[in-house]
């Protein structure tokens, strides 16, 4: 018998609640060519636990997200939560009253997972905070530190579709988890093979206990109080606060902190897209609840033609991300990607740092290796220190933890001033220890208003830093390959790539290859990435994803000519 037909037949064991066992009994019982190819997909392999987590299609199987993946990944993490614990090795929390956060975004099944975690938490003698309702990615990132807490999971999958659901591991630092504990905790959570080794645990009788407390408001308003510290024009907002912004959370949770922040900084003219400020897994008014794709700020373009706004935001579900749109000189609303809000943040906050006196000797910024090379170029003009890391905002995390704990050991105080990536994900600060949509949206504002005062737009100050630093131009092309199939095309992508590198990019010779299998030569972790470097200063970064079943290609060029190169870059590795 085939593995997944076998490992199907299993899960119609009384270990397995009904609906369950009716769903999987449908898969075997439809004998056509597509249902043999779904059951296959839904029991080929155990749904991985990646170095950030699971992410998944919901439904009935091994390789899906269902209670049992989530509970049997859950059960691993407490394992190994107890041994470190019992080695003493937690060194910004407790090791005897081990404790975690848990937040949920607004997919569907999201808040279930999140209560079937905490309950298993609990019986593994582990206390809990779980978020009473929704609350963003960052905010749980927060919450970890300021709870003291040992971990985190955050119950997400981001901006994928709405079938998917995710489950995001984090740290005591309120970072994701890196190596070691990454590669640590899989061991842990392979271990667990069969829901009967899971102490599933009784929710409500763990909340009765106090083994799990609710919180909320408490938190909102830390969380809030700090972004505040953040600012560095209050004087513009104050002159401005009549600037017209239209937000969209995208059915997510950014309705529970952003027109919160933008208030708290006192704008006065913030519209919010009301069919999309309902929570709402099925994301009925968007294609794809992604601010990455311009479909999905269709609705708030539209409204902000209605009321003639300067700027709109949109976050994605679990609001780490955010999406900008500004007026252009003809008074066209156009979106900025990611690279682009990046370079207007990263300029403004270098820039009034500088006017208020503020220590640009030892502050940082980060960028990661696919976002472009212009935030290096704006930071070498200040002065300032650009650190360059893997695609991820948790190793972005991780340097500002090793800056603090040198710091800690007697090195100077090195302050993180802010750091993004081209996925539209931007952080500022240390208290939050994640890409931050919340934080990037007031900063955004505030922005805005300092550009108003100083008699420019978002859009002219992007155009005079381009006049400045020169044309930076990058494209993004994202291929989807799902199934198991899909897989297999990917590895065999990366494999003809490594062993047979193109010769030229867009007609220019290739003049380095940089394989980040090779740690010596990269200096960074291991990580299955290609780059190609042409000879007029284009480059061509590779890498599968790993949150989707998408290989990306990251294509950035400079100069007058930087337009065409990036098309026939796109079309030279389009056949892929």
């Amino acid at each position: 018998m085939e593995k997944y037909l076998a490992n199907a037949q299993q899960w119609l064991s009384e270990a397995f609640d009904e609906q369950t066992r009716i769903e999987v009994k449908a898969m075997l019982d439809d004998s056509s060519a597509n249902g043999r190819k779904a059951l296959e997909d839904a029991f080929y392999r155990n749904l991985e636990f990646g170095t950030g987590g699971l992410r998944g299609i919901m439904g009935a199987g091994t390789n899906r997200m269902n209670r049992y993946t989530v509970g049997m990944a859950t059960q691993g993490i407490c394992n190994y939560l107890h041994i470190n614990a019992e080695r003493g090795d937690f060194k910004r929390s407790s090791n005897t009253e081990l404790r975690v956060a848990i937040s949920c975004d607004s997919r569907n099944n999201s808040r279930e997972f999140a209560k079937v975690t905490a309950a298993i938490f609990a019986a593994n003698g582990i206390k809990v905070l779980l978020f009473e309702d929704m609350r963003p990615t960052p905010e749980l990132s927060y919450a970890i530190r300021w709870g003291k807490c040992n971990a985190g999971v955050m119950v997400t999958a981001s901006h994928n579709p709405k079938e998917y659901n995710g489950y995001k591991m984090y740290w005591e630092d309120g970072a994701q988890i890196i190596a070691p504990h990454d590669s640590n905790i899989i061991a842990k959570v392979v271990e667990i093979e069969d829901p009967s080794q899971v102490k599933w645990g009784d929710y409500w009788k763990a909340v009765e206990s106090g083994d799990i407390r609710l919180v909320g408001a408490e938190i909102d308003k830390d969380y809030l109080d700090d972004l505040r510290t953040l600012h560095v024009s209050p004087q513009a907002v104050a002159e401005h606060k009549d600037i017209c912004f239209v937000y969209t959370p995208l059915h997510g949770t950014g309705i529970t902190q952003v027109p919160a922040a933008l208030k708290d900084m006192g704008f006065e003219n913030v519209h919010l897209v009301e069919q999309q400020c309902v929570a709402d897994g099925n994301f009925p008014t968007v294609k794809s609840p992604n601010p990455e794709e311009h479909s999905a700020l269709e609705m708030a373009v539209a409204l902000a033609d209605k009321v003639n706004a300067d700027v709109v935001l949109a976050t994605d579900p679990d609001a780490d991300r955010v999406g900008v749109a500004v007026r252009n000189e003809r008074n066209e609303m156009v979106l900025l990607n990611g690279n682009q809000t990046a370079s207007i943040l990263t300029y403004y906050m270098l820039s009034r740092w500088k006017d208020l006196g503020k220590d640009l000797k030892n502050g940082y910024i980060i960028k990661t290796i696919v976002t472009t090379e212009l935030l290096a170029a704006i930071a070498g003009k200040f002065g300032v220190k650009c650190y360059d890391v893997l695609t991820g905002f948790k190793y972005i995390a991780a340097i500002v933890e090793q800056n603090n704990v040198e710091a800690e050991n007697g090195a100077v105080k090195r302050t993180f001033i802010c750091g993004g990536e081209e996925s539209y994900g931007f952080n500022a600060g240390e208290f939050v220890r994640d890409k931050d949509s919340v934080i990037t949206c007031s900063l955004v504002a505030e922005c805005a208003a300092w550009c108003a005062q100083n008699g420019m737009t978002l859009y002219s100050f992007l155009q005079k830093i381009y006049s400045e630093f020169g044309l930076y131009m990058e494209s993004l092309l994202s291929v989807t390959k799902p199934g198991k199939s899909g897989v297999e095309e990917i590895a065999g992508i990366m494999l003809e790539l490594r062993n047979n590198p193109p010769a030229q990019i867009a007609g220019k010779p290739v003049v380095k290859v940089m394989d980040y299998y090779n740690t010596e030569a990269t200096g960074l972790p291991k990580s299955n990435v290609l780059r190609f470097f042409a000879a007029d200063g284009s480059v061509v970064t590779v890498r599968p994803s790993g949150t989707e079943p998408k290989i990306k290609f990251y294509f950035g060029a400079t100069g007058s000519n930087a337009t065409e190169c990036i098309a026939a870059m796109r079309e030279q590795f389009s056949k892929f």
